[in-house]
């Protein structure tokens, strides 16, 4: 791909979180021979809206000279040729469901790396299963969840399993997710339809499951974790919070039967010894945990109106017309959560996220035995908006590792963005482009 004409194209840059991915990525577009960016494009059905969306990008300013190149998901010639013009596609065409597979079956083909904002677990655990072993032969690497579904949670993880240093083990990791802002906070349509879609096709999730080869699990100490009340008020994080069934669950864990298979990590394509070192040193440094995701609220009733909205698309979205009446009207039936023209500016602007790790484990692993933890590790995760502002600051520094660093990458695969980046300077990258870790706190259970 050394000769492709640009360093990375923007397929589905005129939707809304696509023009967002636009707006970040020109912060570091320079022509210049040391530039991380040297060129990109961006490629879609409409050159009107292409067009509109670079201007909107640029916020005022004369926009660059960005090629608009026209590419529709249901013409998979237009998608080839995409990939034979770039190194690198980033994919925001969702739901990833209906349209995925045609660009991932593409950059397979090619032997074009890939890059998504997918949160839906079945799309990429099909798509693990059916083009995992032809992208090792063709040198591709396929990466969804490069946004904030699932990278924070990722991340984050590492972060807290790092903290338990010396004889110190976790046994489970608890994350609690905090959408927060001064305004009303507005999720994307793309989001719901996604989330409608998942909930109506769950017994094919279970089916592929239940299809596919086991794979090794990792030793974690201590028993496994209760099952716990399905409504909790968690002290550390002053939430009330319930269950959430997102993709960053299922994300964690294939990272973690991952490093079950190789302990070290992928190894790179072609990684200097001191790279080896810096990779085995990491990775022998990750603890594994039972992992799960819980979405808080300071008020019991915002817990309440959670959990309404969750019956409502349980209900409804197991019927045709069901799921019409729920993508027809998505603020009636989101109770206000979801709009179809997304939020404002303002909503935007005034909107963040907060995600707890909650470590429980022991300080000493040969102590297990009794069952009981003895010691609590807190972390965070907190950044801005999560749709439009920190999944865009994810993708295009993912974007730029894969184009400037691509020799300690893995040789191709479809695989977690957390066993890819771990190694890297992904969190650095994000701590400087305001997606902050810290530790709250390490207490000792006497």
């Amino acid at each position: 791909m050394e000769s492709s004409l640009y360093d990375f194209i923007i397929l589905g840059a005129s939707g809304f979180t696509g023009k967002h991915v636009v707006r970040q990525a020109l912060q570091f577009l320079n022509p210049s021979p040391s530039s991380p960016l040297k060129s990109f494009a961006l490629a879609g059905r409409n050159p009107t809206k292409l067009s509109e969306t670079l201007k909107w990008a640029a916020n005022l300013h004369s926009p660059p000279p960005i090629p608009l190149l026209i590419a529709d998901i249901t013409d998979p010639q237009s998608i080839h040729r995409l990939c034979t013009q770039t190194k690198l596609i980033l994919n925001c065409v969702g739901p990833f469901r209906r349209y995925g597979e045609p660009v991932v079956a593409a950059c397979v083909e090619t032997g074009c790396d890939y890059l998504d904002i997918c949160g839906e677990p079945e799309f990429m655990e099909k798509m693990e299963d059916n083009y995992h072993e032809r992208a090792v032969e063709n040198g591709c690497l396929v990466i969804s969840a490069c946004g904030f579904d699932s990278v924070p949670a990722e991340l984050g993880f590492m972060f807290n399993s790092k903290q338990w240093v010396g004889e110190s083990a976790p046994n489970r990791i608890e994350a609690y997710l905090s959408l927060e802002s001064k305004n009303k906070i507005v999720g994307n349509f793309g989001t719901f339809e996604s989330a409608v879609l998942g909930v109506a096709n769950a017994d094919q999730l279970v089916q592929l499951r239940r299809s596919r080869a086991r794979r090794p699990r990792p030793k974690i100490p201590g028993p496994c974790p209760p099952k716990g009340q399905f409504v909790e008020h968690n002290q550390e994080t002053g939430l009330w919070a319930v269950r959430l069934p997102s993709a960053d669950s299922p994300v964690v864990r294939r990272t973690l039967s991952s490093l079950a298979e190789t302990p070290h990590g992928l190894p790179g394509v072609n990684e200097r010894v001191e790279e080896i070192e810096q990779r085995t040193t990491f990775w022998s440094s990750v603890k594994p945990a039972h992992f799960g995701v819980k979405i808080g609220s300071k008020s019991l009733i915002g817990i309440l109106h959670i959990i309404a909205v969750g019956m409502i698309m349980g209900k409804l979205a197991k019927s045709s017309f069901g799921r019409w009446l729920l993508l027809t009207f998505p603020s009636v039936f989101s109770l206000g959560c979801f709009e179809k023209k997304g939020p404002s500016e303002d909503e935007v602007d005034s909107a963040s996220f907060k995600m707890w790790f909650v470590g429980h484990g022991y300080r000493n692993k040969n102590g297990e035995g009794s069952g009981e933890v003895d010691m609590k590790i807190v972390t965070r995760v907190m950044g801005p908006e999560s749709g439009y502002v920190a999944t865009p600051i994810i993708l295009v520094q993912c974007a730029l590792i894969v184009l400037n660093k691509r020799e300690i990458l893995p040789k191709g695969g479809v695989l977690t963005p957390g066993i890819v980046f771990g190694p890297t300077d992904l969190q650095k990258r994000l701590e400087e482009n305001e997606i902050y870790f810290d530790v709250i706190s390490k207490n000792a259970k006497l």
